[in-house]
């Protein structure tokens, strides 16, 4: 698309509300460029999100920036996030610059200056990845109409300003409201940012297109901007998610593939909800399996006909035990590994299973014990360990992440990635471990039979292979359900010159 020496071009994937699709969208059109011959890379200028990833050079950025850069089949480096909050309380968060921590910082604090210093951070990573990349596909976050904000944003239409970049709405027509929501959208923007607006996708359709159609056309004479497309909604795309779960959801089952059991039972793997729970999409390559049932909860009654039950990490491991604690999860988790009953404890979910925690970084409370579940120690250190580690277990080869500030000091049992196994209790830091095939089905075995179910893991599971399924299928759906070519002029030329203004638009 770019000639030598010429900046690549580009686009911002904005969205009328969170969770509108635009992680989705982003990473569909990426996919569906680099099936066009074009070298394309990610962006996020700011992220919020506790599903993080730790790159080959050992920074730090968002699970759904890792999961983009996939679909565009390019290495994720810390220029594709260079902005990373990990909330840490309703009021707080830890800034990740570059990949690296650098600080906690209260929202208030964050917005009222910090924010607008990093645009010169984000805007030149941005340039970085236009003289290396035919095309760059920005995500924005939120809504670009969060007007209260827009002074400091350095991720909507502040990065879309700062490289002229055109906008593309997402709208989740599930919720309803998505005619109002464009059009609000778009008039609550000052006069300078709706000249970027230059249309809007709708996501998530159930039905008829033509029964929409009246509606977009009255939407384009109202507003002077084109719909993309209109995206179906699809069950089970399973693509990384960006922002922590909600209690809410609280015995949702990830949605995978649908496949009879090889064996004669099934598997049931409760995921303890724990608060501030970060990576859970640990759990995803467990959910691919067909016959695991795989839910989150939080009541101690729901994991008696569990099979094995995760305690998942979290970015407040003291806050996660006093939580198991006031639920009776702990205790109920006491009594199964006096059982005998399968426990797997990830990053801060091993850390809440050892001895004690000594922690005057994260929580400040001091030492507080642990569930005593596991013979660990744990004291937290200020320096973040970013690693990309790789071994053997269960006779299989595995590899992993860890992205934790808990140093553990493991005094008895047997090894288990760096961590430790007494009995059917595992812990380890290693996110990530379960997507590696050969392990994944040798732990499942093991569970199987402590748990005493004639369950048998499928032979020829590939997570990498389901995931790359799933990213073809969002490249599918932006080839089929949008228009591609207007698409690739705005990405190649920007936006049309002769947008209107909507009043009354931002002062």
């Amino acid at each position: 698309m770019s000639g030598t020496g010429r900046r690549g071009g580009g686009l911002l994937v904005a969205g009328t509300t969170s969770d509108a699709g635009k992680s989705v969208v982003t990473a569909g059109i990426c996919r569906w460029l680099v099936r066009r011959g074009v070298k394309v890379a990610p962006f996020k200028a700011q992220n919020m999100s506790l599903n993080s990833f730790v790159t080959r050079e050992g920074a730090e950025i968002g699970r759904a920036q890792a999961m983009q850069a996939q679909a565009a089949r390019v290495e994720p480096t810390a220029l594709m996030n260079p902005v990373l909050l990990k909330p840490g309380s309703d009021r707080s968060s830890q800034v990740v610059l570059l990949g690296k921590p650098v600080g906690e910082m209260s929202a208030r604090g964050y917005h009222g200056g910090r924010q607008e210093q990093l645009l010169g951070v984000v805007t030149d990573c941005l340039e970085q990845l236009r003289a290396t990349y035919d095309a760059v596909i920005c995500e924005g976050a939120g809504s670009p109409a969060e007007i209260n904000l827009r002074r400091t944003d350095i991720v909507n239409m502040g990065i879309a300003r700062a490289a002229r970049f055109p906008v593309v709405v997402v709208g989740d027509i599930d919720r309803g409201g998505v005619f109002a929501s464009f059009f609000g959208t778009t008039a609550l923007l000052s006069r300078e940012d709706q000249s970027l607006i230059a249309g809007y996708l709708v996501n998530k359709f159930r039905g008829d297109v033509s029964l929409l159609e009246p509606g977009m056309e009255m939407l384009r004479s109202m507003t002077g901007r084109a719909t993309y497309g209109v995206l179906p909604f699809r069950h089970g795309l399973g693509i990384d998610e960006e922002d922590g779960l909600r209690v809410s959801l609280r015995g949702a089952v990830r949605e995978s593939v649908v496949a009879p059991p090889v064996g004669e039972d099934v598997l049931r793997v409760a995921v303890c909800a724990v608060p501030l729970m970060s990576n859970f999409t640990d759990v995803d390559a467990l959910a691919a399996e067909p016959g695991v049932v795989v839910r989150f909860v939080d009541r101690p009654e729901e994991l008696s006909d569990a099979d094995l039950v995760v305690v998942p990490g979290t970015r407040g491991t003291v806050k996660a035990l006093e939580w198991l604690r006031e639920r009776g999860l702990a205790a109920a988790l006491a009594r199964r590994a006096a059982e005998g009953r399968p426990v797997l404890g990830i990053c801060g979910g091993f850390q809440a299973l050892g001895e004690r925690i000594e922690d005057e970084v994260e929580s400040r409370a001091g030492v507080v014990a642990g569930l005593g579940l596991l013979p660990v120690r744990v004291r937290f250190a200020r320096e973040k360990t970013l690693a990309r580690p790789a071994g053997t277990a269960l006779g299989e080869p595995v590899d992993g992440y860890e992205i934790h500030h808990g140093v553990a000091e493991v005094l008895g049992g047997e090894p288990f990635l760096d961590g430790c196994r007494v009995g059917s209790v595992w812990g380890t830091h290693w996110h990530g471990s379960l997507e590696s095939d050969g392990f994944r089905r040798a732990f499942l075995r093991e569970v199987a039979a402590a748990a005493g179910r004639r369950f048998v893991p499928a032979p020829d599971t590939s997570f990498s292979s389901l995931r790359e399924e799933q990213l073809e299928l969002l490249a599918d759906l932006v080839e089929e359900h949008a228009d591609t070519d207007a698409l690739l002029r705005l990405i190649e030329s920007g936006a049309p010159a002769d947008l209107p203004f909507l009043p009354p638009g931002a002062p």
